[in-house]
């Protein structure tokens, strides 16, 4: 049990489960940013918006701008005395006098007047210059939080108290320039930049308090309102608070968690729907892998686009992933792993209900126009009805949500023209995947099934026969698997290429001999060797020519683990001991793993076997088609296939009525009397 659930197979299934998640996880962007782009007085684009918690209304920008400029206008700094400058400068006034030769009174007199003046106050030049203009009558000091005013009178500047002091000591001159007294001025009344700024702070606070508040849950705006000056300030509000809320660690975890949940959720239901339903497709690591690559690449891809683009999701051409899948698989996986996609991308979606039934119909419209991929024209048949159905749909949910067509945005259908047009390009795409995944696509059976490709060419005329089998052998199979809801196209093909391998021996089969039969002379086992080494033969010139994987899967399984009975007979009956190896007279297998190889497998026997009848009733055919297929059964050649015993009983009837058409007698032509 615990090897079971630890298997290679389920590890790596779980390394791009987790890879899927995080790399698309990572490239969401985050639900709790403010992700909307608006202008005043246009309308709003996206759906209704409400408030996802409460939102302050404040005044417009230009109501605020008006209330700030009239408060910086009229708003009084507050000073503050620098007593520690005052004293400073004093102290060194009185020692440089001490060094100065004059009489002690003038010194003493010079020294008082400095200090009276710095008593009084002395201001910067701008503050000075509002004094003199009359701006200024009073100067605020705050004193243990209480407020006073101090009258400007006697306030200076530094150069205002020089001249002052030029003036009451003019007979002293030469001591005022001996003490250098310019040196011992400086503003000791100055503006308090902390308490100035609170106090400015406060003011606009007191002025700028919110008018109202809109409570969680109210209507901001909706889609297509013109955006207001009040809804342009509550935008602003909201979009401010966000990234507030953004930079706190705590909150910014749960969306990520919420988006974690919801990209693992959906992911997950979809390994879930391919294990139930799809298990082969499941347990192919391959395809795995290549489609959770896809997935993730497109779902990237949708989110980088949207980023940058308000609407830019609509031009991704969503309908590629079905078509592809389509393509390459079947119809139900692709319309599953399509709808799995549109619900992630609607994370990023500006109108996630109208995106979700847009895309919804793209996708049914590419499935149903696109079941078959076998011409280039095809591709833009299909862009085209992809179109019609975006233009349509978008319409109908415009009429729907307005009630009329007047408001019809016809940026949308430049949007969905660009959609169709790169949803072209979808060939280029399959090209890829074929190189790099090795899946083929119809177009290239297609391509695969011209008969004047050089191998074919070469099979019709070194082994005429066997070209020939082939040809009766694909039509048959063909047949069959349109019956069984098989890939025909892909059984037509591979049973052209079933017997390339016998290129390298042409005389030692049947349908190429003239007479001369070279196994006459030799053993069963060697004879039975050269017949089993024309399917080495037809791998080893696949792999030469680079044929798909799939056309070789047809090479190595169209006799699966059965055994060149012809031979074994033969070498039973010359034993006299009855002991025959049997391992040299199997084929090397596996037995057929798909409904298309099994087909081919009774496909191949059936028509071979039927060269051998003499009577081509409906009895003998039937008889024959029953025995050869009823053998392989009995044999477990089809164990491994998916065919249904109603399968089986379908693809008898069909190989019987189309042998019988094959074989039919003609009447003869009477001769003409002379």
């Amino acid at each position: 049990m615990f090897k079971k659930i630890f298997s290679r197979n389920n590890i790596l299934r779980g390394i791009l489960f987790i890879a899927s998640v995080v790399i698309i996880s990572y490239f969401l962007p985050r639900t709790d940013k403010f992700e909307y782009e608006y202008e005043m007085g246009k309308p709003w684009s996206y759906s209704l918006l409400t408030a996802p918690f409460d939102i302050p209304i404040n005044l417009d920008t230009a109501s605020i701008k008006h209330l700030k400029d009239s408060i910086d206008a009229n708003f009084i700094s507050i000073y503050k005395r620098d007593n520690a400058a005052t004293s400073s400068r004093l102290t060194n006034l009185w020692a440089k006098l001490a060094d100065v030769v004059a009489p002690h009174t003038n010194k003493l007199l010079l020294y008082t007047d400095v200090k009276n003046i710095y008593d009084n106050g002395i201001v910067d030049n701008s503050t000075y210059q509002r004094v003199l203009e009359g701006k200024l009558p009073h100067i605020k000091f705050v004193v243990e939080n209480v407020t006073k005013l101090y009258p400007t009178d006697n306030i200076v500047s530094v150069k205002a108290a020089y001249t002052k002091l030029d003036s009451m000591h003019i007979s002293n001159s030469v001591l005022m320039r001996d003490a250098e007294i310019a040196e011992f001025l400086v503003p000791n009344i100055v503006i308090d930049q902390t308490l100035s700024k609170k106090m400015l702070d406060a003011a606009y606070q007191k002025v700028l308090a919110p008018i109202g508040l809109l409570q969680k849950g109210e209507r901001i705006v909706d889609r297509g309102e013109k955006i207001s000056i009040q809804t342009f300030t509550i935008l602003q509000t909201y979009e401010r608070m966000m990234t507030d809320r953004h930079k706190t660690r705590e909150e910014s975890h749960y969306p990520l968690v919420g988006q974690l949940l919801v990209v693992t959720i959906l992911i997950a239901s979809m390994y879930v729907f391919l294990s139930m339903f799809r298990w082969r497709f499941f347990n192919d690591m391959r395809k795995m892998t290549f489609l959770m690559l896809l997935f993730t690449a497109f779902t990237v891809f949708a989110f980088l686009i949207s980023k940058h683009t308000t609407n830019g999701i609509y031009v991704i051409p969503f309908a590629m992933i079905p078509l592809i899948f389509t393509i390459f698989f079947d119809s139900r996986t692709a319309m599953f792993i399509h709808i799995s996609e549109v619900f992630v991308c609607t994370l990023v979606a500006t109108f996630p209900l109208e995106f979700v039934f847009l895309q919804f119909v793209a996708g049914v419209t590419a499935i149903n126009s696109l079941k078959e991929l076998s011409k280039r024209a095809q591709l833009i048949q299909c862009a085209f009805f992809i179109f019609l159905a975006y233009s349509i749909t978008y319409i109908a949910l415009d009429i729907i949500k307005v009630g009329n067509i007047e408001s019809l945005n016809y940026r949308y259908f430049a949007y969905f023209g660009v959609n169709a047009v790169l949803l072209s390009f979808t060939y280029v795409f399959i090209f890829i995947i074929e190189k790099m995944f090795g899946f083929i696509s119809t177009v290239t059976l297609v391509e695969l099934s011209d008969v004047n490709n050089k191998l074919l060419r070469e099979l019709s005329e070194e082994c005429p026969g066997t070209f020939q089998h082939s040809l009766q052998v694909a039509n048959l199979a063909a047949e069959a698997a349109r019956k069984v809801n098989a890939n025909v196209q892909l059984v037509r093909a591979g049973a052209l290429y079933h017997d390339i391998g016998k290129l390298s021996n042409p005389a030692f089969f049947t349908e190429n001999q003239h007479g001369v039969n070279p196994h006459e002379p030799i053993t069963p086992e060697q004879s039975a060797k050269i017949v089993i080494n024309h399917v080495y033969d037809g791998l080893k010139l696949a792999e030469k020519e680079k044929l798909p994987g799939v056309i070789r899967e047809f090479i190595s399984q169209h006799h699966g683990r059965g055994k060149a009975k012809f031979f074994y007979t033969i070498a039973c009956n010359n034993s006299e001991t009855g002991d025959v190896d049997v391992a040299q007279f199997t084929y090397p297998g596996p037995n057929p793993q798909t409904k298309e190889t099994a087909i081919m497998m009774m496909a191949d026997a059936t028509e071979a076997a039927s060269r051998s009848l003499t009577d081509h009733t409906e009895k003998s055919i039937t008889d024959l088609v029953n025995k050869i297929i009823n053998s392989q059964i009995s044999d477990g050649l089809l164990e491994d296939s998916p065919l249904s015993f109603r399968d089986v009983n379908l693809i008898k009837q069909t190989f019987v009525d189309r042998l019988k058409t094959i074989y039919h007698t003609r009447i003869s032509y009477p001769e003409l009397n002379k």
